[in-house]
C-alpha cells in the first residue's frame, strides 16, 4: 500500500471498499466534489506495481476516452483507476467487454460527482459487476478516530462515548460553520469565504454547465441560498420556487439537481401506514453544514448560534452525521432513514428503520430538553413496524435515560 499523506484522516468507508474491490470486478465511488474520493483511493488500494490512474478532468484525456474508448483502454489497461469517469461514459460498454472477457474482481476503480448521469449509465451498463459507494464530507465519528459502524441508538455504549469526548457550543458551533471538506479540516487558517466561493464556482463550471443543466447562473446561485436557508425544513416548491424567483417546475429541477449531486439530502416522509393522514414532502439537509452556512450568509459561529438558523443548522448537523454513517458501510441512507409528521403537527425528526424496527430519533439544539422532547416517540407503534430503541440528541453534557427505550445523547456520540 502506498503511503499514507501526513494529513490524511482514515475514513470510515475504508473497509467497506476493501470488500467491494474483491467482490467486484468494478467499484464506483460516487459523491460530491472535494469530498477526497481520489485521496481515499490513493491512500487505501494496494499499491500494485501495473495500477493505473488518469483524470478525465484533463480535456486531452477527456478526448481520448470519447473518442476511441476501445484505445483509451488499451493505452490504460486494468488495474487501473479512473477519477471523473462520467465525462466519458462511451467507456461503460468498454469496460463491461473487458471485465466479461478478463474476470476477477477489482479490476477497475471509477470516481465521480455527477450522480445523476453516474447511475443512470452505470445501471444500464455495469448491472451486477459494479459495486456501489457514496462519500461525503468528513463525519464527527471520523474526526474522533471511530466509525465503520451505522449510528442505531442502544447499539453502542453510549456512556462510555460520551465519557471519551466531550464537547461544547462553541466546538459544536465551529464544526458546524466550517464543514467537514477535508481542505477546510486539515487547514484551519483557510476561510470559508475563500474555500467555498471557489467550489461553488467549480460546481457552476464542472458540474452544470458542462452539462447545460441551468441556463441562468446567477439566478441557480439565488436558488441554491434559498435552499441552504430551509435546511432542517420539509420542502414546500411553492414556497421556494417564489423566494428564488422561478416556476415550480424549475425549483423542483434544481432541488433534484443538487440531490443528484451529493449536495443535499431528501429524507423522505415514513409512509407504510398508508392509512394514516401523514405529510408526504421530503426535508432537505444540506451535507456539509459549511457550505450550508457560506451560503446562507452566515458570518461566524458566534452569530449563526444567536440567529434564527441555529436550531435547523445543528438539526442538519446532527441528522448528515446519521446519514453518513450508513454511507459508509455501503447502506444506501434511503432504504433504513425516515422522518415522520401528520396533519395534526405530530412529528419526530428521524426514523431509522432497521430488523423490522423503528428507532426514532429526535435532535433538539438544547442542553436540558426533557423528557417532552420524546413526547411522539408513543407513535412509533402505530406505524406499522415495532418500536426499537430512541433517542433525543443534543447538547447535554451526559447521557440521561427519559425511559427504557429511549435516552437523551449528547452529541458527541453520534
Amino acid at each position: 500500500m502506498e503511503p499514507k499523506q501526513d494529513d490524511y484522516i482514515p475514513r470510515a468507508i475504508e473497509k467497506t471498499l476493501a470488500a467491494t474491490a474483491v467482490n467486484f470486478p468494478v467499484t464506483m465511488v460516487c459523491g460530491p466534489r472535494q469530498v477526497g474520493k481520489t485521496t481515499l483511493l490513493r491512500n487505501t488500494l494496494p499499491r500494485q506495481g501495473d495500477l493505473s490512474w488518469v483524470t478525465l478532468d484533463d480535456p486531452l484525456s477527456r478526448a481520448a476516452a470519447k473518442s476511441d474508448p476501445g484505445l483509451f483502454l488499451q493505452r490504460y489497461p486494468a488495474p487501473l483507476v479512473i477519477d471523473e469517469f462520467q465525462y466519458a461514459p462511451e467507456l461503460l460498454p468498454h469496460i463491461k467487454m473487458r471485465v466479461d472477457e478478463e474476470g476477477g474482481d477489482g479490476r477497475y476503480f471509477l470516481t465521480g460527482s455527477q450522480l445523476f448521469s453516474m447511475m443512470r449509465n452505470v445501471g444500464e451498463s455495469l448491472a451486477g459487476r459494479v459495486g456501489v459507494l457514496s462519500l461525503y464530507s468528513l463525519s464527527e465519528a471520523e474526526l474522533a478516530g471511530r466509525g465503520g459502524e451505522f449510528f442505531l441508538p442502544g447499539a453502542f455504549d453510549a456512556v462510555a462515548r460520551a465519557r471519551e469526548s466531550k464537547t461544547d457550543l462553541p466546538t459544536i458551533a465551529s464544526r458546524i460553520f466550517r464543514g467537514g471538506m477535508p481542505r477546510m479540516v486539515v487547514r484551519p487558517d483557510l476561510t470559508p469565504d475563500v474555500f467555498f466561493g471557489s467550489y461553488v464556482q467549480t460546481y457552476l463550471e464542472r458540474d452544470i454547465r458542462d452539462l447545460a443543466l441551468v441556463r441562468d447562473e446567477t439566478r441557480f446561485i439565488r436558488f441554491i441560498s434559498c435552499v441552504a436557508a430551509r435546511t432542517g425544513q420539509e420542502v414546500v416548491y411553492e414556497d421556494l420556487a417564489r423566494a428564488a424567483e422561478v416556476d415550480n417546475n424549475t425549483a423542483r429541477s434544481w432541488l433534484s439537481l443538487l440531490a443528484a449531486t451529493g449536495i443535499v439530502f431528501l429524507l423522505q416522509p415514513w409512509a407504510a401506514n398508508l392509512t394514516k393522514r401523514i405529510v408526504k414532502r421530503p426535508k432537505l439537509y444540506f451535507m456539509d453544514t459549511g457550505l450550508c452556512c457560506y451560503l446562507a450568509h452566515a458570518s461566524n459561529p458566534r452569530t449563526l448560534m444567536v440567529s434564527q438558523l441555529a436550531g435547523p443548522m445543528f438539526e442538519t448537523f446532527v441528522a448528515t452525521q446519521i446519514i453518513k454513517s450508513f454511507a459508509s458501510r455501503g447502506m444506501d441512507p434511503h432504504h433504513y432513514l425516515y422522518y415522520y409528521r401528520d396533519k395534526n403537527g405530530n412529528e419526530i425528526d428521524m426514523l431509522i428503520a432497521h430488523e423490522n424496527k423503528l428507532h426514532p430519533v429526535e435532535i433538539k439544539l438544547s442542553s436540558d430538553p426533557g423528557r417532552h422532547a420524546a413526547r411522539h416517540f408513543r407513535l412509533v407503534p402505530e406505524l406499522g413496524l415495532a418500536r426499537g430503541h430512541g433517542a433525543v440528541i443534543c447538547m447535554s453534557p451526559n447521557v440521561v435515560p427519559i425511559d427504557a427505550l429511549t435516552d437523551i445523547l449528547p452529541v458527541q456520540v453520534v
